[in-house]
């Protein structure tokens, strides 16, 4: 029995022994962990851990004041050959009497030595007298050298001093959060004043509502207000790549925009100004037509065959369509390539064409579609 309880309690010493010496060896293993320098340690909780090298790690730098130099830089560029574009348009005798002359103006920019400046048709339309105010505040008459309604391009020239000509551009280029700075004159009275922004998107088409459509432009959130019309868009290397033309405020339905400006791309200027320069006009294809446009709903008024196109209501004598056979009542539903519908319309169909151009037209005369080959020729409008 003795014997019995010797063991029994020899056990417990042995237990008690063994959990002291577990303790004493667990709390100095915690205590050189805590006083040992160590580095932290995360969970991994199952997913990859990253490498310790930070040699592909490249962290984003921004230098804001190589920015600003640069948005300064391309403003001192370009500014002085910047200027305010002011016209006379007479008045007119009425019904209820002769009304007074108004006064219009938007802003241009100086492209050559010899005194020639862009701006847009619409700045100086109808206009008989136009000046130009210099950023420097003095003044030169100007006349109009030619104007093109459909690139809403104008060709000014001063015979005074050149203040500055500004360099050109590659529109081709630009890409969609580029960078951009429109210089112009607001309201006519504050001059040469520059808003920022990016390039929004290009290639855009706006519907003029006068049969066409305004093609490839730049669209911008750099503010342009009334009064910028015809100024430059400019790059970060102080170059002019647009030349501002509108902005949308809203739509038809009520929405409200903004930031939705729009400019020409200098290379679509340039080329109307080198004709314009040259010729005095630019040199469109000519097919010798009167038309009214067809769209579903005057399709489905008058029963046609056709849900696009263009009714030729008259054919001029001796034009090429005159001479195509071309008839009165016949519908153009294709012009090449280019099929008239909603985004296509038939002044841009031709457009894409140059006078003296061998062109199939597709044509839909009574219950019969037909295919007739025009030789187009030039227009001076």
């Amino acid at each position: 029995m003795i014997k019995k309880w010797v063991a029994i309690v020899l056990m417990i010493l042995v237990g008690v022994l063994a959990g002291f010496s577990g303790a004493v060896a667990g709390g100095w293993t915690v205590y050189q962990f805590l006083n040992s320098p160590q580095e932290a340690v995360q969970p991994t909780l199952g997913l990859p851990t990253q490498s310790a090298s930070t040699e592909s790690i490249v962290p984003m730098q921004t230098n804001f004041t190589e920015v600003q130099s640069s948005i300064t830089k391309a403003v001192q560029n370009v500014a002085p050959a910047v200027v305010t574009v002011v016209g006379n348009i007479p008045g007119q005798i009425t019904f209820f009497g002769p009304t007074g002359d108004q006064t219009v103006s938007g802003s241009g920019v100086y492209i050559s030595e010899q005194g020639y400046i862009l701006t847009n048709n619409h700045v100086v339309e109808n206009t008989t007298k136009v000046q130009v105010i210099l950023s420097d505040g003095s003044q030169q008459d100007a006349k109009i050298v030619g104007t093109d309604i459909y690139a809403d391009i104008a060709v000014l020239k001063t015979e005074g001093k050149v203040p500055a000509v500004a360099g050109m551009g590659n529109s081709d280029i630009l890409t969609p959060g580029e960078i951009v700075i429109a210089i112009g004159s607001p309201l006519g009275d504050f001059r040469n004043t520059v808003t920022m922004g990016v390039v929004s998107a290009t290639g855009r088409s706006i519907d003029t509502g006068e049969g066409y459509q305004i093609e490839n432009l730049i669209q911008t959130d750099a503010a342009i207000n009334q009064g910028n019309s015809g100024g430059p868009l400019v790059n970060l290397l102080g170059q002019v790549v647009g030349i501002n033309t509108l902005v949308v405020r809203g739509t038809p339905t009520g929405a409200v925009a903004e930031g939705l400006g729009f400019a020409i791309p200098i290379n679509t200027a340039r080329s109307v100004a080198e004709q314009i320069v040259q010729k005095g006009y630019v040199a469109r294809p000519y097919l010798g037509i009167r038309w009214q446009l067809i769209s579903p709903d005057v399709a489905s008024v008058y029963d046609l065959p056709v849900q696009w196109g263009v009714y030729v209501t008259a054919v001029v004598p001796g034009s090429p369509a005159d001479q195509a056979g071309i008839q009165h009542g016949d519908i153009i539903t294709k012009i090449g390539d280019i099929q008239i519908d909603e985004t296509h319309s038939y002044l841009n169909a031709l457009f894409q064409y140059k006078p003296g151009d061998k062109v199939n037209i597709a044509i839909a005369r009574g219950s019969k579609v037909i295919q007739l080959q025009v030789i187009l020729g030039e227009s001076e409008t």
